[in-house]
């Protein structure tokens, strides 16, 4: 009666419903591995960003510092606009494309930091900064870095345009020692007009959408093996009926 099992057609089945159980599975824990990444992140978010700001001078002169370990802390600092804007583009900020306005400042000690000044719509010219010394409150950010299948931007002459906040590439074109991280605008005296860039939000700190994506591919694969079952057992009753009819007509 279970002969028809081993048939290579089932055995086919079989190993496609046990390859698909071990994929969603796979799905699943991934999810979740994923939800603990974004918990983590969340509290290193939460906990560096609710720290008292501090002047961005004692952050970068501290023995300890990493750019990595300092994001998102709160700093301020004081100084002029430079007039080498450079438009980060393709951005995105609340379901509308554009680009991220980045200005140097130059610092009080003579330093530079390069500034997010924040998002303007696709096609609108950037907002020259204000001719005057400008206190800002921001966060640390730190030099972004090409992923593996990025494009790459020219490695010659000065940049106008960017794809990313590459400090070590912007640096040769800014005239005096630039600071090793940038710094993402959050306010600033004078106030930041209507006019001005829109300043990028903090990250959201939400769970997303890991745990419920992860509870569907355990569901999927449980609706796969129970698919198996019913899919064995109608076989079964199949062959049965067809069994007994042939021995009733016997």
């Amino acid at each position: 009666m279970y002969k028809f099992l081993l048939r290579p057609g089932w055995i086919a089945f079989h190993l496609l419903v046990i390859g698909s159980i071990i994929l969603m599975a796979w799905l699943g824990f991934w999810q979740l591995r994923r939800l603990n990444e974004r918990d983590a992140f969340n509290e290193t978010v939460i906990e560096r960003s609710e720290q008292s700001p501090t002047d961005l001078s004692v952050v970068l002169t501290d023995p300890n510092f990493d750019p990595d370990t300092a994001e998102w802390v709160p700093v301020t600092a004081s100084g002029t606009w430079l007039p080498e804007q450079v438009l980060v583009f393709n951005r995105f900020q609340n379901g509308v494309a554009g680009d991220n306005v980045l200005t140097p400042l130059l610092l009080d000690d003579g330093s530079i930091v390069l500034v997010n000044r924040g998002f303007i719509r696709l096609g609108t010219p950037a907002p020259d900064p204000p001719e005057l010394e400008v206190e800002i409150l921001g966060r640390i950010r730190p030099s972004q870095v090409r992923s593996s299948g990025e494009l790459t931007d020219s490695v010659d002459g000065p940049l106008a345009e960017i794809r990313r906040i590459d400090i070590p590439r912007l640096a040769g074109q800014l005239p005096g020692e630039v600071a090793p991280v940038y710094i993402d605008l959050v306010a600033s005296i004078p106030e930041i007009g209507p006019a001005d860039p829109l300043p990028v939000p903090a990250p959201e700190t939400d769970s997303g959408p890991h745990l419920s994506y992860a509870m569907q591919w355990f569901i999927f694969s449980i609706c796969v093996a129970v698919g198996w079952v019913l899919a064995v057992r109608r076989s079964i009753a199949t062959r049965r009926k067809a069994v007994e009819s042939a021995a009733a007509a016997a």
